[in-house]
C-alpha cells in the first residue's frame, strides 16, 4: 500500500511539472549559443579574432569577428558615453561548444587607434541565466515559447574595456563580466598590415572632433 501511495505521489508531481506554464524544456531551441560583439556609439572597432573555452575545457578558435553592433545617432548628444540601453548585434552560433568558461577577443579600437587583446572569465551566474533562457518561459509572456537560442554579447571599447552581457529568459541583457584588456604588442593584424587600421567613418570622425573619446564612461 505504501509503495502504491509513493507511486501515485510521483505521478502527481510529474503531472504538475508537465503542466508548468513556464516550462520551456520542450520548446524548440538551437543547440548552440551565439556570440556577438558590440561597441559604444561612434566608437568604431574591428574584431580581428575571438575564441571560446567551454566548461569542458574544449577550445574553439575563430568564433567570430569583423564589425560590431553599434550606431551613429546624430542627435546632438554625447551618445558615446556609456553603453546603449538596447544591446544587440548580428548572431553567430558557437557550433559544438558547451556553455562558456572564458572568451578571448582581439580587436582594433579604430578611434584611438590601438589594438587590444583579452581573455574574459565567464561566471557561473551567467551560465545559469543562459541555461534558463532556453528552458524557461518569460513570466510576463507564458504563452510564448522560451528563447530559441542562448546569447552572449561582448562589448569592446576604447581604453581596452571589455564588458559581457547574457540574454535572460525575457530577452533582457544582463551584465555578467567586465575586464581590462592588454595592448597587443604586434599592433593591428598581428603586424601584417604595416600598422594600418580599419578605416574610421566620417560620422565617427566628426563626433570625436566635437566631443572627444569619453574614457571612463564604460
Amino acid at each position: 500500500m505504501r509503495t502504491l501511495i509513493v507511486l501515485l505521489g510521483a505521478l502527481l508531481v510529474a503531472g504538475c511539472q508537465a503542466a508548468d506554464p513556464l516550462s520551456g524544456k520542450d520548446d524548440p531551441k538551437n543547440p548552440w549559443w551565439s556570440l556577438s560583439f558590440v561597441e559604444p556609439f561612434y566608437m568604431k572597432v574591428w574584431v580581428e579574432d575571438s575564441a571560446v573555452e567551454d566548461i569542458n575545457g574544449k577550445l574553439f578558435l575563430r568564433t567570430g569577428g569583423g564589425t560590431a553592433g553599434g550606431g551613429e545617432p546624430e542627435d546632438g548628444t554625447e551618445s558615446a558615453r556609456g553603453w546603449s540601453k538596447n544591446i544587440s548585434s548580428g548572431i553567430r552560433g558557437v557550433v559544438g561548444a558547451d556553455l562558456p568558461k572564458r572568451i578571448y577577443v582581439r580587436w582594433q579600437s579604430v578611434v584611438e587607434p590601438q589594438t587590444y587583446r583579452a581573455w574574459v572569465d565567464i561566471p557561473e551566474e551567467a551560465r545559469q541565466i543562459m541555461h534558463a533562457s532556453v528552458n524557461e518561459r518569460c513570466p510576463t509572456r507564458p504563452q510564448e515559447p522560451a528563447n530559441y537560442r542562448a546569447a552572449v554579447y561582448v562589448g569592446v571599447a576604447p581604453g581596452g574595456i571589455v564588458q559581457v552581457w547574457v540574454e535572460d529568459k525575457c530577452l533582457k541583457t544582463i551584465k555578467v563580466a567586465r575586464a581590462q584588456a592588454e595592448i597587443e604588442p604586434l599592433g593591428p593584424h598581428l603586424g601584417k598590415s604595416g600598422g594600418h587600421y580599419y578605416p574610421l567613418s566620417e560620422k565617427s570622425k566628426r563626433y570625436i572632433e566635437k566631443y572627444g573619446i569619453p574614457y571612463g564612461s564604460w
